[in-house]
Protein backbone atom coordinates (compact mmCIF):
# COMPACT_ATOMS: atom_id res chain seq x y z
CA UNK A 1 0.00 0.00 0.00
CA UNK A 2 2.91 2.29 0.61
CA UNK A 3 4.27 2.19 -2.46
CA UNK A 4 0.78 2.44 -4.47
CA UNK A 5 0.62 5.81 -2.33
CA UNK A 6 4.04 6.82 -3.67
CA UNK A 7 3.11 6.33 -7.35
CA UNK A 8 -0.46 8.00 -6.79
CA UNK A 9 1.62 10.88 -5.20
CA UNK A 10 3.80 11.39 -8.23
CA UNK A 11 1.03 10.80 -10.91
CA UNK A 12 -0.82 13.70 -8.72
CA UNK A 13 2.21 15.94 -8.14
CA UNK A 14 3.22 15.79 -11.92
CA UNK A 15 -0.63 16.06 -13.17
CA UNK A 16 -0.30 19.55 -11.57
CA UNK A 17 2.24 20.51 -14.54
CA UNK A 18 0.04 20.09 -17.11
CA UNK A 19 -3.72 20.01 -17.22
CA UNK A 20 -4.78 18.23 -20.43
CA UNK A 21 -7.78 16.26 -21.49
CA UNK A 22 -6.75 13.31 -23.23
CA UNK A 23 -7.50 11.96 -26.87
CA UNK A 24 -9.87 8.83 -27.32
CA UNK A 25 -7.78 5.61 -25.81
CA UNK A 26 -8.99 4.00 -29.26
CA UNK A 27 -9.66 4.60 -32.83
CA UNK A 28 -12.81 3.57 -34.10
CA UNK A 29 -11.84 3.54 -37.56
CA UNK A 30 -8.99 0.59 -36.75
CA UNK A 31 -12.00 -1.85 -35.73
CA UNK A 32 -13.76 -1.26 -39.31
CA UNK A 33 -9.47 -1.90 -40.84
CA UNK A 34 -9.91 -5.11 -38.54
CA UNK A 35 -13.05 -6.62 -39.63
CA UNK A 36 -12.32 -6.01 -43.53
CA UNK A 37 -10.30 -8.87 -44.83
CA UNK A 38 -11.56 -11.13 -46.64
CA UNK A 39 -10.31 -14.71 -46.83
CA UNK A 40 -11.67 -15.56 -49.57
CA UNK A 41 -9.65 -12.60 -51.37
CA UNK A 42 -6.85 -13.91 -49.69
CA UNK A 43 -7.17 -17.78 -50.24
CA UNK A 44 -7.57 -16.57 -54.44
CA UNK A 45 -4.17 -14.65 -54.47
CA UNK A 46 -2.71 -17.51 -52.59
CA UNK A 47 -3.90 -20.03 -55.12
CA UNK A 48 -2.59 -17.78 -58.42
CA UNK A 49 0.89 -17.76 -56.16
CA UNK A 50 0.56 -21.82 -56.34
CA UNK A 51 -0.55 -21.37 -60.24
CA UNK A 52 3.03 -20.34 -61.12
CA UNK A 53 4.15 -23.68 -60.40
CA UNK A 54 7.49 -22.92 -58.89
CA UNK A 55 8.90 -19.55 -57.39
CA UNK A 56 12.29 -20.11 -57.07
CA UNK A 57 14.58 -17.10 -57.25
CA UNK A 58 16.43 -18.48 -60.03
CA UNK A 59 13.42 -19.85 -62.20
CA UNK A 60 11.57 -19.31 -65.26
CA UNK A 61 11.58 -15.23 -66.01
CA UNK A 62 10.02 -14.89 -69.50
CA UNK A 63 7.18 -17.49 -69.14
CA UNK A 64 3.52 -14.92 -68.05
CA UNK A 65 2.71 -18.35 -66.59
CA UNK A 66 5.36 -20.00 -65.01
CA UNK A 67 8.61 -19.26 -62.47
CA UNK A 68 9.60 -15.97 -60.42
CA UNK A 69 8.89 -12.98 -62.90
CA UNK A 70 5.22 -14.33 -64.03
CA UNK A 71 5.21 -14.10 -60.07
CA UNK A 72 6.01 -10.75 -59.41
CA UNK A 73 4.87 -9.14 -63.01
CA UNK A 74 1.36 -10.52 -61.64
CA UNK A 75 1.78 -8.95 -58.37
CA UNK A 76 2.74 -5.97 -59.98
CA UNK A 77 0.07 -5.76 -61.43
CA UNK A 78 -2.15 -6.43 -58.86
CA UNK A 79 -0.80 -3.26 -56.81
CA UNK A 80 -1.35 -1.20 -59.96
CA UNK A 81 -4.52 -2.48 -60.04
CA UNK A 82 -5.76 -1.52 -56.32
CA UNK A 83 -3.65 2.20 -57.29
CA UNK A 84 -6.60 2.64 -60.09
CA UNK A 85 -9.51 2.21 -58.06
CA UNK A 86 -7.62 4.58 -55.25
CA UNK A 87 -7.10 7.06 -58.03
CA UNK A 88 -3.48 6.92 -58.00
CA UNK A 89 -2.67 6.55 -54.49
CA UNK A 90 0.06 3.96 -54.61
CA UNK A 91 3.16 4.53 -56.50
CA UNK A 92 4.62 1.23 -57.84
CA UNK A 93 8.30 0.01 -58.37
CA UNK A 94 10.65 -2.41 -58.90
CA UNK A 95 13.46 -2.59 -56.75
CA UNK A 96 16.35 -5.35 -57.62
CA UNK A 97 20.08 -5.98 -58.34
CA UNK A 98 22.11 -8.71 -59.66
CA UNK A 99 23.32 -11.41 -56.93
CA UNK A 100 26.08 -13.68 -57.78
CA UNK A 101 28.82 -15.83 -56.30
CA UNK A 102 26.97 -16.34 -53.44
CA UNK A 103 26.59 -20.28 -52.09
CA UNK A 104 23.05 -20.43 -52.97
CA UNK A 105 23.01 -18.07 -56.03
CA UNK A 106 26.77 -19.02 -57.68
CA UNK A 107 25.64 -17.64 -61.01
CA UNK A 108 24.55 -14.11 -61.62
CA UNK A 109 20.38 -14.14 -60.60
CA UNK A 110 18.32 -10.95 -61.07
CA UNK A 111 16.78 -10.44 -57.47
CA UNK A 112 13.55 -8.35 -57.85
CA UNK A 113 11.35 -7.21 -55.19
CA UNK A 114 7.87 -5.29 -56.10
CA UNK A 115 7.06 -2.30 -53.60
CA UNK A 116 3.61 -0.47 -53.57
CA UNK A 117 4.06 2.67 -51.66
CA UNK A 118 1.10 4.57 -50.34
CA UNK A 119 2.21 8.25 -49.64
CA UNK A 120 1.46 9.99 -46.44
CA UNK A 121 -0.30 13.47 -46.41
CA UNK A 122 1.42 15.11 -43.55
CA UNK A 123 4.65 13.29 -42.94
CA UNK A 124 5.37 11.12 -46.33
CA UNK A 125 9.06 10.25 -45.21
CA UNK A 126 8.30 8.48 -41.95
CA UNK A 127 7.02 5.18 -43.35
CA UNK A 128 5.69 1.64 -42.11
CA UNK A 129 6.31 -1.23 -44.46
CA UNK A 130 4.50 -4.57 -44.48
CA UNK A 131 6.49 -7.49 -46.32
CA UNK A 132 5.63 -11.11 -47.59
CA UNK A 133 8.00 -13.09 -49.94
CA UNK A 134 7.48 -13.89 -53.57
CA UNK A 135 9.94 -17.11 -53.87
CA UNK A 136 9.54 -20.59 -52.98
CA UNK A 137 11.56 -23.74 -52.54
CA UNK A 138 11.97 -27.16 -52.33
CA UNK A 139 14.12 -29.70 -50.37
CA UNK A 140 17.16 -28.98 -52.46
CA UNK A 141 17.57 -25.17 -52.01
CA UNK A 142 19.29 -25.14 -55.62
CA UNK A 143 16.39 -26.74 -57.47
CA UNK A 144 14.98 -23.75 -59.74
CA UNK A 145 12.92 -26.28 -61.60
CA UNK A 146 10.42 -28.85 -60.07
CA UNK A 147 6.68 -27.87 -58.51
CA UNK A 148 6.84 -25.78 -55.22
CA UNK A 149 3.35 -24.28 -54.45
CA UNK A 150 4.90 -22.70 -51.84
CA UNK A 151 1.31 -22.22 -50.15
CA UNK A 152 2.26 -21.34 -46.58
CA UNK A 153 5.55 -20.30 -47.61
CA UNK A 154 5.03 -17.50 -48.60
CA UNK A 155 1.95 -17.03 -50.46
CA UNK A 156 0.65 -16.45 -47.44
CA UNK A 157 2.54 -13.48 -46.01
CA UNK A 158 2.68 -12.35 -49.79
CA UNK A 159 -1.48 -12.50 -50.02
CA UNK A 160 -2.05 -10.72 -46.57
CA UNK A 161 0.03 -8.00 -47.89
CA UNK A 162 -2.08 -7.59 -51.26
CA UNK A 163 -4.82 -7.41 -49.04
CA UNK A 164 -3.99 -5.04 -46.72
CA UNK A 165 -3.08 -2.69 -50.09
CA UNK A 166 -6.39 -3.31 -50.75
CA UNK A 167 -8.06 -2.01 -47.80
CA UNK A 168 -6.22 0.41 -46.27
CA UNK A 169 -5.83 2.10 -49.66
CA UNK A 170 -9.26 3.57 -49.34
CA UNK A 171 -7.47 5.57 -46.02
CA UNK A 172 -5.72 8.47 -45.84
CA UNK A 173 -2.82 8.37 -43.32
CA UNK A 174 0.27 11.39 -42.01
CA UNK A 175 2.81 9.14 -42.59
CA UNK A 176 3.49 5.92 -45.57
CA UNK A 177 2.63 2.71 -45.86
CA UNK A 178 4.91 0.56 -47.98
CA UNK A 179 3.63 -2.72 -49.28
CA UNK A 180 6.30 -5.14 -50.36
CA UNK A 181 6.64 -8.47 -51.87
CA UNK A 182 10.20 -9.17 -51.12
CA UNK A 183 12.17 -11.73 -53.43
CA UNK A 184 15.32 -14.09 -52.88
CA UNK A 185 14.45 -15.19 -49.09
CA UNK A 186 14.77 -18.76 -49.19
CA UNK A 187 18.44 -18.29 -51.36
CA UNK A 188 19.49 -15.33 -48.33
CA UNK A 189 17.59 -12.71 -47.91
CA UNK A 190 19.03 -10.76 -50.59
CA UNK A 191 15.45 -9.18 -51.57
CA UNK A 192 15.30 -7.38 -47.96
CA UNK A 193 18.93 -6.80 -48.28
CA UNK A 194 18.37 -4.76 -51.53
CA UNK A 195 15.62 -3.66 -50.24
CA UNK A 196 16.90 -2.42 -46.81
CA UNK A 197 19.80 -0.61 -48.75
CA UNK A 198 17.38 1.39 -51.39
CA UNK A 199 16.17 3.00 -48.24
CA UNK A 200 18.72 3.97 -46.75
CA UNK A 201 20.41 4.95 -50.16
CA UNK A 202 16.52 7.33 -50.33
CA UNK A 203 17.10 8.68 -47.18
CA UNK A 204 13.47 6.39 -46.17
CA UNK A 205 12.82 7.16 -42.49
CA UNK A 206 11.14 3.21 -41.99
CA UNK A 207 9.87 3.41 -38.43
CA UNK A 208 8.52 0.06 -38.45
CA UNK A 209 8.89 -3.44 -40.82
CA UNK A 210 6.28 -6.05 -40.15
CA UNK A 211 7.74 -9.06 -42.00
CA UNK A 212 4.68 -12.11 -42.65
CA UNK A 213 6.40 -15.57 -42.86
CA UNK A 214 3.70 -18.29 -43.26
CA UNK A 215 0.47 -16.48 -41.67
CA UNK A 216 -2.05 -19.53 -42.87
CA UNK A 217 -1.08 -22.66 -41.23
CA UNK A 218 -2.62 -23.64 -37.62
CA UNK A 219 -2.17 -27.46 -37.41
CA UNK A 220 1.70 -28.58 -36.40
CA UNK A 221 3.82 -30.73 -36.06
CA UNK A 222 3.05 -31.04 -32.54
CA UNK A 223 -0.39 -32.15 -32.95
CA UNK A 224 -1.76 -29.13 -31.79
CA UNK A 225 -4.61 -27.28 -34.07
CA UNK A 226 -4.89 -23.61 -32.95
CA UNK A 227 -6.13 -20.35 -34.93
CA UNK A 228 -6.03 -18.11 -31.88
CA UNK A 229 -2.34 -16.99 -31.33
CA UNK A 230 0.37 -15.90 -33.24
CA UNK A 231 3.93 -15.14 -32.85
CA UNK A 232 5.97 -11.62 -33.26
CA UNK A 233 9.74 -12.49 -32.76
CA UNK A 234 11.61 -9.20 -31.79
CA UNK A 235 15.44 -9.14 -31.29
CA UNK A 236 16.98 -7.19 -28.09
CA UNK A 237 20.33 -4.87 -28.58
CA UNK A 238 22.06 -5.48 -31.40
CA UNK A 239 25.33 -7.68 -30.99
CA UNK A 240 27.33 -4.73 -32.87
CA UNK A 241 27.12 -1.28 -31.95
CA UNK A 242 28.74 2.23 -31.33
CA UNK A 243 30.31 2.98 -27.90
CA UNK A 244 27.82 5.67 -27.80
CA UNK A 245 24.72 3.44 -28.41
CA UNK A 246 26.78 1.19 -25.66
CA UNK A 247 26.91 3.43 -22.94
CA UNK A 248 23.17 4.47 -23.55
CA UNK A 249 22.10 1.12 -23.36
CA UNK A 250 24.42 0.13 -19.95
CA UNK A 251 22.69 3.68 -18.00
CA UNK A 252 18.86 3.27 -19.34
CA UNK A 253 18.57 -0.36 -19.36
CA UNK A 254 18.46 -1.44 -22.87
CA UNK A 255 20.13 -4.35 -22.60
CA UNK A 256 16.42 -5.58 -22.33
CA UNK A 257 15.04 -3.77 -24.55
CA UNK A 258 15.24 -2.15 -28.42
CA UNK A 259 13.10 -0.53 -30.83
CA UNK A 260 12.08 -3.80 -32.44
CA UNK A 261 11.11 -5.55 -29.48
CA UNK A 262 8.35 -2.14 -28.42
CA UNK A 263 7.09 -2.72 -32.14
CA UNK A 264 6.44 -6.32 -30.73
CA UNK A 265 4.90 -4.71 -27.74
CA UNK A 266 2.74 -2.04 -29.15
CA UNK A 267 1.16 -5.10 -32.01
CA UNK A 268 0.22 -7.10 -28.66
CA UNK A 269 -1.49 -4.01 -27.43
CA UNK A 270 -2.90 -3.51 -30.95
CA UNK A 271 -4.32 -7.05 -30.92
CA UNK A 272 -5.68 -6.91 -27.13
CA UNK A 273 -7.49 -3.27 -28.47
CA UNK A 274 -8.81 -4.28 -31.92
CA UNK A 275 -8.61 -8.44 -32.53
CA UNK A 276 -11.13 -11.04 -31.19
CA UNK A 277 -10.14 -14.22 -30.86
CA UNK A 278 -6.16 -13.56 -30.95
CA UNK A 279 -3.69 -13.26 -28.97
CA UNK A 280 -0.15 -12.23 -29.85
CA UNK A 281 3.01 -14.49 -28.19
CA UNK A 282 5.76 -12.44 -27.84
CA UNK A 283 9.33 -14.33 -28.56
CA UNK A 284 11.82 -12.93 -27.39
CA UNK A 285 14.72 -13.86 -30.18
CA UNK A 286 15.21 -12.19 -33.61
CA UNK A 287 13.79 -15.17 -35.35
CA UNK A 288 13.15 -19.57 -34.80
CA UNK A 289 16.33 -21.27 -33.73
CA UNK A 290 18.79 -21.72 -36.70
CA UNK A 291 16.24 -20.04 -39.56
CA UNK A 292 15.68 -16.70 -40.76
CA UNK A 293 13.45 -14.46 -42.34
CA UNK A 294 13.30 -10.83 -43.90
CA UNK A 295 13.20 -8.80 -41.12
CA UNK A 296 16.63 -9.86 -40.31
CA UNK A 297 18.55 -7.59 -42.91
CA UNK A 298 16.59 -4.46 -41.74
CA UNK A 299 17.46 -5.21 -38.02
CA UNK A 300 21.43 -5.65 -39.22
CA UNK A 301 20.75 -1.68 -40.73
CA UNK A 302 19.07 -0.14 -37.67
CA UNK A 303 15.61 -0.28 -39.13
CA UNK A 304 12.97 -2.13 -36.53
CA UNK A 305 11.67 -4.92 -37.61
CA UNK A 306 9.56 -7.82 -36.54
CA UNK A 307 8.10 -10.55 -38.15
CA UNK A 308 4.49 -12.23 -37.22
CA UNK A 309 3.83 -15.70 -38.41
CA UNK A 310 2.09 -19.18 -37.08
CA UNK A 311 2.43 -20.20 -33.63
CA UNK A 312 2.45 -23.96 -34.62
CA UNK A 313 4.42 -25.01 -37.67
CA UNK A 314 4.13 -28.15 -39.50
CA UNK A 315 7.95 -28.63 -40.95
CA UNK A 316 6.29 -31.77 -43.32
CA UNK A 317 4.68 -28.41 -45.70
CA UNK A 318 8.26 -26.17 -45.17
CA UNK A 319 10.55 -27.00 -48.03
CA UNK A 320 9.87 -30.10 -49.45
CA UNK A 321 9.99 -32.33 -52.58
CA UNK A 322 6.54 -33.12 -53.33
CA UNK A 323 6.18 -36.45 -52.42
CA UNK A 324 4.15 -39.24 -50.52
CA UNK A 325 6.39 -41.83 -48.06
CA UNK A 326 5.12 -44.61 -46.16
CA UNK A 327 1.58 -42.91 -46.30
CA UNK A 328 2.83 -39.23 -44.93
CA UNK A 329 2.45 -36.06 -47.19
CA UNK A 330 4.93 -33.53 -47.70
CA UNK A 331 4.69 -30.45 -49.73
CA UNK A 332 3.76 -27.23 -48.79
CA UNK A 333 0.51 -27.33 -50.72
CA UNK A 334 -3.24 -25.37 -50.84
CA UNK A 335 -5.14 -28.35 -48.08
CA UNK A 336 -2.34 -26.91 -45.70
CA UNK A 337 -3.88 -23.23 -45.75
CA UNK A 338 -6.32 -21.88 -43.56
CA UNK A 339 -7.69 -18.52 -45.07
CA UNK A 340 -9.82 -17.64 -42.49
CA UNK A 341 -6.32 -17.38 -39.96
CA UNK A 342 -4.47 -15.39 -42.38
CA UNK A 343 -7.28 -13.04 -42.67
CA UNK A 344 -6.91 -12.55 -38.71
CA UNK A 345 -3.29 -11.95 -39.29
CA UNK A 346 -3.88 -9.75 -41.46
CA UNK A 347 -5.73 -7.84 -39.56
CA UNK A 348 -3.45 -7.50 -36.96
CA UNK A 349 -0.53 -5.81 -39.34
CA UNK A 350 -3.37 -3.88 -40.84
CA UNK A 351 -4.42 -2.67 -37.43
CA UNK A 352 -0.87 -1.63 -36.62
CA UNK A 353 0.06 -0.33 -40.57
CA UNK A 354 -2.40 2.40 -39.52
CA UNK A 355 -2.41 2.78 -36.07
CA UNK A 356 1.43 4.11 -36.68
CA UNK A 357 0.72 5.82 -40.06
CA UNK A 358 -2.10 7.61 -38.57
CA UNK A 359 -0.05 8.66 -35.52
CA UNK A 360 2.35 11.92 -35.06
CA UNK A 361 6.23 11.69 -35.40
CA UNK A 362 8.02 9.96 -33.08
CA UNK A 363 9.32 11.28 -30.18
CA UNK A 364 13.02 12.24 -30.66
CA UNK A 365 15.56 12.34 -28.47
CA UNK A 366 13.95 10.85 -25.51
CA UNK A 367 16.31 10.85 -22.63
CA UNK A 368 16.07 9.34 -18.93
CA UNK A 369 17.69 10.90 -15.63
CA UNK A 370 17.29 10.52 -11.87
CA UNK A 371 20.89 8.75 -10.86
CA UNK A 372 20.58 8.77 -7.19
CA UNK A 373 17.80 11.06 -6.49
CA UNK A 374 14.24 10.10 -5.67
CA UNK A 375 12.21 11.13 -8.99
CA UNK A 376 12.80 10.22 -12.08
CA UNK A 377 12.86 12.36 -15.11
CA UNK A 378 11.97 11.95 -19.27
CA UNK A 379 12.54 14.60 -21.86
CA UNK A 380 12.57 14.56 -25.29
CA UNK A 381 11.37 16.52 -28.08
CA UNK A 382 9.13 17.35 -31.18
CA UNK A 383 10.12 14.55 -34.37
CA UNK A 384 8.50 16.45 -37.09
CA UNK A 385 8.30 20.00 -38.48
CA UNK A 386 5.21 22.14 -37.79
CA UNK A 387 3.00 20.60 -40.72
CA UNK A 388 3.65 17.03 -39.78
CA UNK A 389 3.22 17.71 -35.70
CA UNK A 390 -0.13 19.67 -36.84
CA UNK A 391 -1.66 16.11 -36.13
CA UNK A 392 -0.02 16.26 -32.31
CA UNK A 393 -2.88 15.55 -29.29
CA UNK A 394 0.23 15.18 -27.08
CA UNK A 395 2.77 12.86 -25.17
CA UNK A 396 1.98 9.77 -23.18
CA UNK A 397 4.71 8.42 -20.60
CA UNK A 398 5.00 4.52 -19.62
CA UNK A 399 6.46 2.81 -17.38
CA UNK A 400 6.78 0.00 -15.64
CA UNK A 401 8.97 -2.91 -13.77
CA UNK A 402 11.92 -4.38 -14.93
CA UNK A 403 10.88 -8.02 -15.31
CA UNK A 404 7.91 -6.75 -16.48
CA UNK A 405 7.31 -7.72 -20.22
CA UNK A 406 4.79 -5.34 -21.03
CA UNK A 407 4.18 -1.89 -20.06
CA UNK A 408 1.78 -1.78 -17.51
CA UNK A 409 1.48 1.81 -16.47
CA UNK A 410 1.14 4.81 -19.01
CA UNK A 411 0.02 8.41 -18.48
CA UNK A 412 -1.32 11.02 -21.04
CA UNK A 413 0.75 14.17 -20.04
CA UNK A 414 -0.49 16.60 -22.82
CA UNK A 415 1.75 18.65 -25.34
CA UNK A 416 4.78 18.95 -23.06
CA UNK A 417 8.41 17.52 -23.55
CA UNK A 418 9.92 16.87 -19.98
CA UNK A 419 7.79 14.62 -17.54
CA UNK A 420 9.08 14.21 -13.75
CA UNK A 421 8.16 10.72 -12.06
CA UNK A 422 8.28 12.05 -8.31
CA UNK A 423 8.92 9.74 -5.95
CA UNK A 424 9.62 7.28 -8.41
CA UNK A 425 13.43 5.67 -8.46
CA UNK A 426 15.10 5.52 -11.89
CA UNK A 427 16.59 1.86 -10.73
CA UNK A 428 13.14 -0.15 -10.25
CA UNK A 429 11.63 0.82 -13.48
CA UNK A 430 11.77 1.00 -16.74
CA UNK A 431 10.73 4.34 -18.98
CA UNK A 432 9.45 5.47 -22.57
CA UNK A 433 7.58 7.90 -24.25
CA UNK A 434 4.88 7.71 -27.31
CA UNK A 435 3.42 10.60 -29.53
CA UNK A 436 -0.47 10.51 -29.68
CA UNK A 437 -2.85 11.90 -32.33
CA UNK A 438 -6.08 13.95 -32.10
CA UNK A 439 -8.15 10.58 -32.80
CA UNK A 440 -5.94 8.70 -30.21
CA UNK A 441 -3.23 7.15 -33.28
CA UNK A 442 -0.03 6.46 -31.20
CA UNK A 443 3.55 5.89 -31.90
CA UNK A 444 5.14 2.41 -30.33
CA UNK A 445 6.89 3.29 -27.42
CA UNK A 446 10.16 5.08 -27.54
CA UNK A 447 12.51 3.95 -25.06
CA UNK A 448 15.72 6.41 -23.68
CA UNK A 449 18.88 6.27 -25.29
CA UNK A 450 20.77 5.56 -28.41
CA UNK A 451 19.83 2.23 -27.96
CA UNK A 452 16.02 2.65 -27.84
CA UNK A 453 15.51 5.32 -30.46
CA UNK A 454 13.81 5.05 -33.27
Amino acid sequence: MIRLAAITTALMLGAAATAQTAPPSEVMKLYDIAEAPSADRIYADIEKLVSFGTRHTASETESDTRGIGAARRWIFAEFEKISDECGGCLEVIYVGDTVSGETRIPDPVEVVSVLAIQRGKRDPNRMVMMSGDIDSRVTDAMNATSDSPGANDNASGMAGTIEAARILSKYEFDGTIIYAGLAGEEQGLFGGKIVAQHALDEGWQIKAVLNNDMISNISGIDGVTDNTVARVFSEGTRAVETPEEARARRFTGGEVDSPSRNLARYIDRMADQYLTNLDVMMIYRLDRFGRGGHHRPFNAVGIPGVRIMETHEHYDRQHQDLRTEEGREYGDTLDGVDAGYAAKLTALNMVTLAGIAGAPPFPANVKAEGAVQPSAKLTWEHGGDKKAMKNLAGYRVYWRETTAPQWTNSRFVGNVTVWDFTNIVIDNYYFGVSAVAKDGSETPVVFPGAAGAF
